[in-house]
């Protein structure tokens, strides 16, 4: 039997995946969307030959095309347009046109296609990972949880490197590249941080002494943020109370499943 292509039905095709056609329109919308994010590489590289350039970039304008298509039957089939305008989705997958269009007026932009990958985040949807959903916010309780202490850190190191930056412009001074006190706290980044580009480098001996210590401060606190996180997920997953039926986690005086309503089991 054939079905008209109403909107409540295009709706349910378009913003679910709970049914057979719904799943099977989101698959074949993150094959494309990898397909259009893949070329938007492939057109970056140097010396391709002008047949193989116009042919990306035919294909780039195809995708566009398909992908403004969809954008504009979303806005159509949604009961509250506004709200799919507005919503973390539909920003989306406006930005994922957007470049394109902007790349008629300014050249270069069109490379910021590859914005196209955060749809891809449509995968946890279709796939109904619930599983990971859950854990996702276990790792959310633990960050917030941590938030403060992780604000500290941060604040340390920023007094950090803005002492190690400044005794470095007073001992090698502009001479040796350290013209200015923002740039010697840049190097004093990259060096705790190990990146070490190798722009600026001391020359003097009490130079490279500061520059060790820096390293191994480096070494030192590039375990803590870790550390803090997770502690405190090993706190939130024994402070939480998990039901049996659903696997939700509750606060730990709940008696009741959040979200199911099961009775959780009394505590050991």
């Amino acid at each position: 039997m054939k079905h008209k292509l109403s909107r409540p039905l295009l709706y349910h095709i378009i913003f679910e995946s709970n049914t057979r056609y719904g799943k099977l329109f989101d698959i074949i919308l993150l094959w494309i969307i990898a397909a259009s994010v893949l070329i938007a590489m492939v057109d970056s590289i140097s010396g391709l030959n002008e047949s193989t350039y116009n042919l990306l970039s035919g294909a780039e304008w195809v995708f566009t095309i398909l992908f403004t298509l969809e954008y504009i039957t979303r806005i159509y089939v949604h009961p509250k347009p506004a709200n799919y305008i507005f919503s973390f989705w539909g920003i989306i997958d406006l930005i994922a046109v957007f470049p394109a269009y902007l790349s008629l007026f300014i050249y270069g932009y069109n490379y910021l296609l590859v914005v196209r990958l955060l749809r891809l985040l449509r995968v946890f949807r279709v796939l109904r990972m619930v599983r990971f959903s859950k854990e996702a916010n276990t790792l959310l309780r633990a960050l917030k949880a941590s938030l403060y202490k992780i604000g500290i850190f941060f604040l340390s190191v920023l007094c950090i490197v803005v002492i190690l930056g400044t005794l470095l412009y007073v001992i090698e001074g502009p001479e040796n590249g350290f013209s200015n006190i923002f740039q010697s706290i840049y190097w004093a980044i990259i060096t705790i941080t190990t990146v070490g580009y190798g722009d600026i480098v001391p020359q003097t001996v009490a130079g490279k002494f500061i520059s060790s210590v820096a390293m191994i401060i480096g070494y030192a606190i590039i375990a803590v943020p870790t550390g803090i996180v997770t502690v405190e997920m090993a706190r939130t997953a024994e402070t939480t109370r998990k039901c049996q039926k659903c696997g939700h986690h509750n606060p730990p005086a709940s008696q009741f499943c959040n979200k199911c309503g099961e009775q959780l089991p009394d505590k050991e």
